[in-house]
């Protein structure tokens, strides 16, 4: 099963989980990942050991997708 994860202050929360197989479960990520977009949140996917990427589009075949704000500083 994947999932959708936001990470921040209060630790991590599971906004929505999905399996290849069920078009509405899907659908529904999609909905919570755009939401999270909207709200200023990035998203970023394991690439391998240590390495992730940004993504703009939900990728369906991730096992995680995490959601956290960009990091400040200057």
């Amino acid at each position: 099963m994947s999932r959708l994860i936001r990470m921040d202050q209060t630790g991590h929360t599971t906004l929505a989980e999905w399996r290849a197989d069920d078009p509405e479960a899907i659908e529904a990520a999609v909905r919570a990942f755009r939401e999270e977009l909207d709200r200023g949140f990035f998203a970023m996917v394991s690439t391998g050991e240590g390495q992730a990427e940004q993504v703009r589009e939900l990728p369906v075949d991730a096992d995680l997708v995490i959601m956290r704000l960009p990091i400040s500083g200057g």
